[in-house]
């Protein structure tokens, strides 16, 4: 069972734990208290203890949730709570929490870090670029947790090994500081303790830069006592940007007021720090806008209200907003990931789940400031919007530990009162505890993987290890670069893909005889994934039957049948093509018959696009089988292409329309997940793949046609349980399918999915594999775009090896400018039977921001040319 557990007071979480409810039931359990649970020693790692549950609240469809006691206890996969210092609550939860062997969101040595203004402000300066106020902070010199040497724009740094017998560098540091150059624009200076006992305590005072003597006074005041937990720090106080506003509509004086814009973060897909939610609050600019002192309103209209006129101007705001935020979360979570397992409170703990942080610093919530902060699965940030050079600018203050989480709960509360559609923040959170419970499900898995492919599939290797599965591989080349990567390598050729119920049970045996059982069985190289089916059959493993993939597999057979099913509105049959499958001549002339010219002539069980021709007419078909029967025979003459099957071919309607893929994940028939992405035009006669893009610039109707025509194609071929690949043409009438991919899909769609959106069908493929439903986004948002071209040896092997095109490609790809997919180490296939060497595609916040950067590097590397025109490819991506 998969485990989310909840430490502590519900309140903050009680949205979540709904939400997770509902997405997974059973799965979300609160416990309210120490006696419920129990640490044990670890099985899987040593020196780490297991969470085991022996009651809880649990969640859920229907927010319904009942106290339970289990037998035997839950083991945690995931474990958070309050970590706050000075929480009532805090001690026995960080003390449940600590050093666990699974994920564990926060703990109480990452709380007091972040509430830590000056080690939060010295990342968000020095690792996220972040403008911060000018800051002189004073140290123990035996304090260990910050830099010897800062080099944190804005923030300096002074080591004191006897605070009260220093006072003359006391007071030249401070004198040094007012009269620096980057205190010139200010004219007020804050001074106060920091550290994580000095948090929402409000001890500060504020005085004129002019009061050299006295600002030292107080400086040296607070340094008495300093421990080295603490520090001492004197900033300058920014002033709130004042802009005009509209005419009072009374002739009331104005009050002055502050303002708060509270923002949620989360650690989303791939660690990537998420923007939730933004509430504001608006108060007296005389005392401190706290949480809960008034009720939220949004971003637009505080904005707005505080006299930004111009919606540009405040989607602009808006989007500097997310932007600097989650750059300050990024080098906050990258910062962490640094320091030893007992800095962080255990080797699993990390600042990636929401939690109820104690109030926050008053200081900077006055009409001084206007201050942004965030808190949950990310640290929270404080913000405050200053004028600089007479343009409004985002100063990164500190991580914040307020109570933002229920400031953001409150206002969508709020905005469901007024018939406002539910908002994201809950559904976010959730689905970042349950795909980190759902990684740790999958760690020391037995995974039987059939046939390891090429170079594309380099990827898996990785991937396996960074989830923790250990890979038993089943692969036909015994000197198969991947045998050292895997925790068993089982040599076996089954490339004879006509015999593979034979093979299936030679695999069989060959897991017997080794003592090997199990947990999944699956394939993601296309000539294997009827042999996968079987062997899962044979083991009782969750997969596709044999039968489904066999009629996936086949071309011209996933077309018949499709035809006869004609059930449904519309029926599955309305997507199918006629076709006719070619063993012979005899057969070319008898589909000529009954397939419409122009035509489409391929391999029955081909891969890539090798070999698929445009023909006009019976004569061109038969040139072309010809050609083909006569070049292509076996595996040995272009391996992985599916000629183990055989080197059938199929005569199919030529569908026009722009082509597509669908990349489903399904279980149990359900649809988990669907991404569209666009495809280029072909260089016909030929269909070999030039170029490509994600998301999709089809309007959302159109690319819900595809989603819905794909699955139903799936379901109708029996297939129920897995990631599927579906190639499909769009044309005015709406879908038509190309052909079905019984696997995960190939080229660079994996790695760009998890670019855009961010999970990751390797994973998703195990998850259903092993019988657990993948938690994926229910709502996915891209957070970029992709545009790419492919390269051939044909045409750019000059360019790239000998111009040094490919040394900058992957100078640029380490650099994160471009995405470079290699698909093949040597050129595979020569002439019409070519497939492409490698994928190579930029990103950009637009569609045409991307293809104007790509078009632009295959100009520069010499990719586009004339016989290879990549703007012509690249044109219909509108």
């Amino acid at each position: 069972d998969m485990t989310v557990c909840i430490l502590g007071s519900p309140t903050p979480f009680l949205p979540v734990l709904l939400e997770g409810g509902t997405r997974c039931p059973g799965a979300m359990v609160l416990c309210l208290s120490p006696s419920w649970a129990s640490r044990v020693p670890s099985e899987s790692c040593p020196g780490a203890w297991s969470l085991l549950l022996s009651r809880g609240v649990s969640f859920k469809v229907g927010g319904h949730s009942a106290l339970e006691t289990f037998m035997p206890p839950r083991r945690a996969n995931y474990v958070t709570g309050t970590f706050a210092p000075g929480d009532p609550e805090g001690g026995w939860v960080g003390e449940l929490a600590r050093d666990l062997d699974c994920p564990t969101g926060g703990s109480v040595p990452l709380a007091h870090r972040l509430e830590d203004t000056l080690v939060t402000r010295w990342v968000l300066a020095a690792r996220a670029n972040l403008p911060v106020p000018p800051t002189l902070a004073f140290v123990l010199g035996t304090r260990g947790d910050l830099p010897a040497q800062p080099a944190a724009p804005g923030v300096r740094l002074v080591r004191l090994q006897d605070p009260q017998g220093q006072q003359s560098l006391v007071q030249e540091e401070v004198g040094a500081f007012l009269g620096g150059t980057a205190m010139e624009p200010y004219g007020q200076v804050v001074v106060r303790p920091a550290g994580w006992r000095w948090r929402g305590t409000g001890t500060s005072s504020t005085h004129r830069k002019e009061e050299g003597a006295a600002v030292a006074q107080v400086v040296g005041a607070r340094l008495r006592g300093l421990t080295e937990e603490d520090s001492v720090l004197l900033e300058a106080m920014v002033p709130t940007a004042r802009l005009p506003v509209p005419p009072p509509r009374s002739p009331a004086p104005r009050l002055p007021m502050a303002l708060r814009i509270c923002t949620l973060v989360c650690r989303s897909w791939g660690d990537r720090p998420q923007l939730c939610q933004v509430a504001c609050a608006v108060g007296r600019a005389e005392s401190p806008v706290r949480h809960g002192a008034a009720l939220p309103q949004g971003l637009d209209s505080s904005l707005q209200q505080w006299g930004v006129a111009a919606p540009s101007q405040r989607q602009a705001l808006a989007t500097r907003l997310r932007e600097a935020t989650e750059a300050a979360a990024a080098a906050l979570m990258a910062s962490e990931a640094e320091l030893s397992p007992r800095q962080r409170g255990g080797g699993r703990a990390r600042t990636d789940i929401l939690g109820e942080q104690g109030a926050g610093d008053a200081v900077g919530a006055r009409g001084h400031r206007a201050v942004l902060s965030a808190v949950s699965p990310s640290p929270g940030v404080d913000f405050l919007l200053a004028c600089v050079d007479e343009a409004l600018e985002l100063v990164a203050l500190a991580t914040n530990g307020q109570r933002c989480l229920e400031t953001c709960a409150l206002a969508e509360a709020m905005g469901r009162g007024v018939g406002e559609p539910r908002g994201d923040l809950p559904r976010l959170l959730a689905e970042a505890m349950l795909h980190r419970a759902q990684r740790h499900l999958v760690e020391g898995k037995d995974i039987l993987l059939i046939g390891a492919g090429g170079v594309s599939k380099s990827f898996v290797w990785e991937a396996a290890r960074d989830y923790g599965l250990k890979i038993h591989l089943v692969e036909s080349d015994p000197e198969h670069f991947a045998a050292g990567l895997v925790q068993t390598f089982l040599p076996y050729d089954s490339r004879e893909h006509r015999r593979d119920e034979e093979h299936a049970e030679r695999v069989l045996e060959l897991l017997r005889s080794r003592g090997l059982r199990p947990h999944a069985c699956l394939s993601y190289w296309d000539d294997c994934v009827v042999l996968a089916a079987l062997v899962c059959q044979g083991l009782g493993l969750r997969g596709p039957a044999p039968a489904a993939v066999r009629v996936a597999k086949q071309k011209s057979r996933t077309h018949r049948h499709l035809q006869r099913c004609r059930r449904g509105r519309p029926p599955p049959a309305a997507f199918a093509v006629p076709c006719r499958r070619l063993r012979s001549h005899g057969d070319v002339e008898r589909a000529a018959g009954a397939v419409p010219f122009p035509a489409v002539a391929k391999l029955e069980f081909g891969a890539g696009g090798v070999g698929v021709r445009l023909v006009e007419n019976a004569g061109q078909c038969h040139a072309h089988a010809a050609r083909l029967w006569r070049d292509l025979r076996d595996d040995a003459d272009h391996p992985g292409i599916g000629l183990g099957w055989g080197n059938a071919m199929l005569l199919m309607e030529y569908v026009p329309g722009t082509e597509h893929d669908v990349d489903l994940v399904v279980f149990e028939g359900r649809l988990l997940g669907a991404w569209v992405s666009d495809n280029g035009p072909t260089r016909v006669p030929a269909f070999l793949e030039t170029a490509a893009c994600l998301p999709s610039c089809l309007p959302a109707d159109r690319q819900a046609q595809l989603v819905r025509a794909a699955l139903q194609c799936c379901r109708a071929c029996g297939l129920r349980d897995g990631v599927f690949n579906v190639e499909l043409k769009l044309g005015p009438a709406g879908p038509r399918l190309l052909e079905i991919n019984p696997r995960m899909g190939g080229f660079y769609l994996r790695d760009w999915i998890r670019e855009v959106y961010g999970p990751d069908l390797l994973l998703a493929a195990v998850l259903v594999a092993l019988g657990v439903p993948p938690v994926l986004p229910a709502r996915p948002a891209p957070r970029t775009h992709l545009a790419g071209v492919m390269c051939l040896a044909s045409e750019h092997g000059p360019s790239l090896a000998g111009g040094g095109g490919m040394e900058a490609l992957r100078e640029l790809h380490g650099r994160g400018l471009v995405r470079l997919n290699r698909l093949f180490e040597e050129p595979e296939g020569a002439g019409e039977y070519e497939e492409p060497l490698l994928s190579v595609a930029c990103a950009g916040a637009t569609l045409a921001e991307a293809c104007e950067r790509l078009l632009g590097l295959c100009q520069g590397l010499g990719i586009d040319s004339p016989r290879y025109p990549v703007e012509h490819f690249l044109s219909h991506f509108k």
